[in-house]
């Protein structure tokens, strides 16, 4: 497996690399493996009711366009009761759904209707904390010992309401511990001081949460993705945790510390396994579909590589965070080899491109969308996608203070909210020109629409001969449909002095090539006569722009790349 993808740098190495590649995928039968896994932000999906909020009948009224665009599985970022001071993470009851949204019946026809187009839904749980108006956190307020004990509780360093009971900081930016007079003594919050960490050293708290996985399955969900998966457990001594030393932190930022005691412990790792267990068990019993488990962690890749130890798939976000618009061919080429390469034998391989946390994929890689989207679908496993990214939408950076939503944003205040919001990326879809984006029909949004909808929209893109979306789309639908793509070998090397990446994807006698062009002002020819690649192909996608000028077929002694173009081609045998 290991020779399968070490980089080629004569033609033998690539013969024999193509010949003896394998890639995992092949032996995991998960049916995410293969899938194109789709994020519904709700609150800015589609607002079916006029009050400027998207809803669950509005993600029901759109789970056609979903199938259309040749998507298997969405997950939808919380949807549970909350008083929404973090986006709905901040949850006052695990086994509600949140006014705003709709109701439980609304919850029970979407699951319904989408099952019944052949999509798969996962539900987006937060099992770290709850919402500091939830009614276990309020009784523990009053001094019920029981549900104190739901929480952890500490005292101060100095036995007074000054010191922290060490020096832990919260993710943001703030420190995690808040004292509460009435009870002399300090609770813990690795978030915001209104999301109290729940304490898993507790059986009442683990029977409870697991309750609330049930009540969710009973309700037809396909699986889970576990937001904050590394900070479950703590150290049980209150150590202070040392400096980071990370350059241009300062003392009130998280990554002042390294968070040795506060995320990533062995007792996080064996609960999710035990989860694992459970959702495998209750499939089981009613010989139903294995049910997806998926951790968000932004964690070390050994730390994330660990989750596979307990049979947890964990988000691979190299895309995010490796690479960059100024990234180069071999870049990439490393960072994919490099997961790749660390994915223990046997398991699933999956690319997350963005999501509502992080800017959007057109905005961090301008002129490159296309080729990203194509790294994602061709690369083995599943590909994630944030809505709106399959259409191209951008983050809307002129979100006034008035307007923003995002704590983080409003934490930092108003001259420095702009450099770290996460709003602009969550603004409502683009659905067409008309007001609102099509997106809702009331006088104003809960975030304002971006005003490019006029001009970037999904039905725009519909109708153009040439656009993101069609080209998502047809890779979508290569991605899930492809043998190649589902259980073919995997290859990749850098060709023209390490300016192009060459992804080569086979299986029997079926091939499909991707091509990456690096240079920005450089049109390219690529000779690929020593690989292992049928004598002819035929293009399959281009990325938008480049199409114009490429032959249908070409010789893979010389293959034209236009400037900034990724393309892909196949063998002659694939429709």
């Amino acid at each position: 497996m290991q020779t399968a993808i070490m980089s080629l740098t004569t033609s033998l190495c690539a013969l024999l690399l193509l010949l003896s590649s394998s890639s995992a995928e092949i032996f995991n039968k998960s049916w995410w493996n293969s899938t194109v896994f789709y994020q519904v932000y709700p609150k800015s999906f589609y607002d079916s009711n006029g009050d400027g909020v998207g809803d669950l009948n509005g993600i029901t009224l759109k789970l056609q366009y979903v199938k259309n665009s040749g998507i298997n599985a969405i997950w939808l970022s919380p949807i549970f009761s909350s008083p929404m001071a973090d986006g709905g993470y901040d949850i006052s009851n695990f086994t509600e759904i949140a006014p705003i949204f709709g109701t439980l019946e609304d919850f029970e026809k979407l699951v319904m209707r989408a099952h019944k187009l052949g999509l798969k839904v996962v539900l987006d749980f937060v099992p770290n904390h709850t919402s500091d108006q939830h009614p276990w956190f309020q009784k523990a307020l009053q001094g019920d010992e029981k549900y104190k004990e739901y929480y952890i509780w500490a005292d101060g360093k100095n036995k007074d309401d000054k010191t922290p009971p060490n020096n832990w900081l919260s993710l943001f930016n703030i420190p995690a511990w808040t004292y509460v007079p009435s009870l002399k003594q300090w609770y813990l919050h690795q978030f915001g001081t209104i999301q109290p960490d729940l304490n898993y050293s507790n059986p009442e708290v683990v029977e409870e949460m697991r309750n609330a996985l049930k009540f969710w399955l009973d309700k037809g969900v396909d699986g889970f993705r576990v937001d904050s998966a590394p900070y479950i457990f703590e150290d049980k001594e209150l150590r202070d945790e040392p400096r980071s030393y990370a350059p241009d932190s300062t003392p009130d930022q998280y990554t002042y510390l390294e968070p040795i005691y506060t995320a990533d412990l062995k007792p996080t790792y064996e609960l999710f396994g035990s989860w694992r267990k459970y959702l495998d068990g209750y499939a089981d019993e009613r010989n139903l579909d294995q049910k997806m488990l998926v951790m968000e962690t932004y964690s070390s890749l050994e730390h994330t590589l660990e989750y596979y130890d307990y049979d947890v798939l964990p988000f691979n976000f190299l895309f995010i965070t490796n690479v960059t618009n100024s990234s180069t061919a071999t870049d990439f080429k490393n960072t994919i080899d490099l997961w790749i390469n660390s994915v223990p034998y046997g398991k699933s391989n999956n690319w997350v491109l963005g999501n509502h946390d992080r800017p959007r994929v057109a905005s961090r890689f301008p002129g490159r969308l296309d080729q990203m989207t194509m790294l994602s679908m061709i690369l083995p496993g599943m590909a994630v996608t944030y809505n709106g990214d399959e259409i191209g939408m951008v983050d809307d950076r002129n979100i006034s203070w008035a307007d923003t939503q995002d704590p983080l944003a409003r934490i930092a205040g108003k001259d420095h909210y702009a450099a770290i919001s996460r709003d602009p990326e969550r603004t409502p879809f683009q659905w067409s020109a008309e007001e609102n984006a099509g997106f809702s029909t009331a006088n104003s949004t809960w975030l304002p629409v971006n005003p490019n909808y006029k001009t970037l929209n999904l039905q725009a893109e519909e109708r153009s001969y040439q656009s993101h979306y069609k080209i998502y789309k047809t890779l979508a639908y290569l991605h899930r449909k492809e043998p190649a793509l589902i259980q073919g070998s995997y290859a990749s090397f850098t060709t023209n002095n390490g300016t192009v990446l060459d992804v080569i994807r086979s299986s029997d006698a079926r091939t499909v090539l991707l091509l990456i062009n690096f240079e920005d002002d450089i049109s390219q020819t690529v000779d690929l006569s020593d690989y292992n690649l049928p004598a002819i192909m035929k293009l399959k996608v281009a990325s938008l722009g480049s199409r114009s000028s490429l032959k249908e077929w070409v010789d893979k002694k010389n293959i034209y790349l236009p400037e900034k173009a990724a393309l892909i081609y196949t063998s002659f045998n694939i429709q």
